[in-house]
């Protein structure tokens, strides 16, 4: 029974450091965003970037649909 119990805990500690890791892990991401966003501000609107984003989400699209055939 005492077995059992070291067990779970370690299983909790374990699940809680994943967690912990994961939050950690988004918050890096967030803040890399904040300063690209920030860096990219006096850029202005790129109609080819733009146009190359479009391109990629309906290629996505047709994929999901499985429209496209190789």
């Amino acid at each position: 029974m005492i077995a059992e119990m070291i067990g779970k805990r370690k299983k909790i500690a374990a699940a809680l450091a994943a967690v912990s890791l994961y939050l950690e892990q988004e918050e890096v991401a967030m803040n890399e965003q904040d300063v690209a966003k920030q860096a990219s501000e006096g850029t202005g609107l790129s109609y080819w970037a733009h146009s190359g984003r479009q391109e990629m989400m309906d290629m996505r699209r047709l994929m999901q649909l499985r429209a496209i055939r190789f």
